[in-house]
C-alpha cells in the first residue's frame, strides 16, 4: 500500500504546480484531484479543458506524482430534482472524463444525502435510477467509480453498500471507503471484513470517539484517534488491497507550517501501510 493524499488538504493559497511540488516534496507517492465549483483552489471543475488536462499532466510528470483518483464536493446535493439527476450524471462523466485524460483509474461520489424533504427511500431511489442510467456507460469506460459511506446517513452499514451494488449489478461499481466516517458509530475494520472484493479505494482519516460508539467526538489527525489501525491494515490485508492510503484530512495546528504537516501526515500514512 502507498500514501496519497487528497487536494483538499493541500493549502488553499497554493495554485495547481505547487500544489503537485508540495505533495511529491512531503514524500506521498500520489494525489487525488477533485472536480469542484469554479474559483475553488488547486481544482478541476466542469469547464476544464484538454489543455488544462495536458498541463497537469505535465506537473504530474514533472514531480513524480500520478493522479490516482478523481474526487469530488458537488455530488451530494444533486439528489431531488429530475434536473439534478442531469446535473449528477454530467458530474461523473466529467470524473470520467479527468480520470481518462490524467491517467487516474477512477472516481469518487458520494449517494444522495436526505435533505430538502427526502428522505432515506427517495434518496435510496434517486441514486439508484442514476446510476442504473449510467451502469454501461460506466462499464463501458473502464473507469471504476467509487461511491463512498459519508456523513449524510445513506450508508449506515456495509450490508447496505453491498445491497446497493448487488441490485445495481454494473462491474465497474464499488465502494470508496472512508475509514474515518464510521469510527463514531462502528469499526472500520468490520466494514473492511464485510466489503471485501467490493472495496476499490480508501480514504485514510481518524476520528477521536469521547467514549464508546455514538458518544461523540472530534477529528484526529491519523494515529492519534480511535481508530485501531493495526485491525485495519490487517483485514485490508485479508482482502488483498493494495491499492493507495489516501489521506484526506485538514490542518489544525496553527503553529505548524503546511510543509511540515503534508509530511506529518506522509510519516503516519507510511507507519500504518507498514503494520
Amino acid at each position: 500500500m502507498k500514501a496519497a493524499l487528497n487536494a483538499w488538504t493541500v493549502e488553499k493559497s497554493l495554485g495547481m504546480e505547487e500544489t503537485f511540488r508540495a505533495v511529491s516534496a512531503a514524500g506521498f507517492k500520489g494525489i487525488e484531484l477533485n472536480v469542484d465549483a469554479p474559483g475553488s483552489p488547486h481544482a478541476l471543475t466542469l469547464s476544464t479543458t484538454e489543455e488544462d488536462y495536458a498541463e497537469i499532466r505535465g506537473y504530474s510528470e514533472k514531480y513524480g506524482l500520478p493522479v490516482i483518483s478523481i474526487s469530488s464536493s458537488l455530488a451530494q446535493h444533486m439528489s431531488g430534482t429530475p434536473s439534478q439527476h442531469d446535473s449528477y450524471r454530467q458530474l461523473i462523466r466529467k470524473q470520467i472524463e479527468a480520470a481518462k485524460a490524467l491517467g487516474a483509474s477512477g472516481i469518487l461520489t458520494a449517494p444522495a444525502g436526505m435533505e430538502h424533504g427526502i428522505t432515506l427511500k427517495g434518496a435510496w431511489k434517486n441514486t439508484l435510477d442514476v446510476f442504473e442510467s449510467m451502469k454501461d456507460e460506466i462499464d463501458e469506460s473502464g473507469i471504476i467509480v467509487g461511491l463512498e459511506n459519508t456523513w449524510k446517513g445513506f450508508f449506515t452499514s456495509p450490508y447496505d453498500m453491498i445491497l446497493f451494488f448487488e441490485k445495481l449489478g454494473a462491474k465497474n461499481v464499488g465502494a470508496y471507503f472512508d475509514v474515518g466516517n464510521v469510527i463514531a458509530f462502528s469499526s472500520p475494520e468490520w466494514w473492511v471484513e464485510i466489503l471485501g472484493q467490493w472495496i476499490k479505494f480508501i480514504h485514510v482519516k481518524d476520528f477521536k470517539r469521547t467514549a464508546g460508539f455514538n458518544t461523540g467526538g472530534e477529528d484526529a489527525d491519523v494515529t492519534e484517534g480511535s481508530a485501531d489501525w493495526p485491525a485495519i491494515i490487517g483485514a485490508l490485508h485479508d482482502i488483498g488491497f493494495d491499492g493507495y492510503l489516501t489521506g484526506e484530512v485538514f490542518k489544525t495546528d496553527d503553529s505548524m507550517s503546511y510543509d511540515d504537516y503534508y509530511r506529518k501526515v506522509c510519516r503516519q500514512i507510511e507507519y500504518i501501510s507498514a503494520l
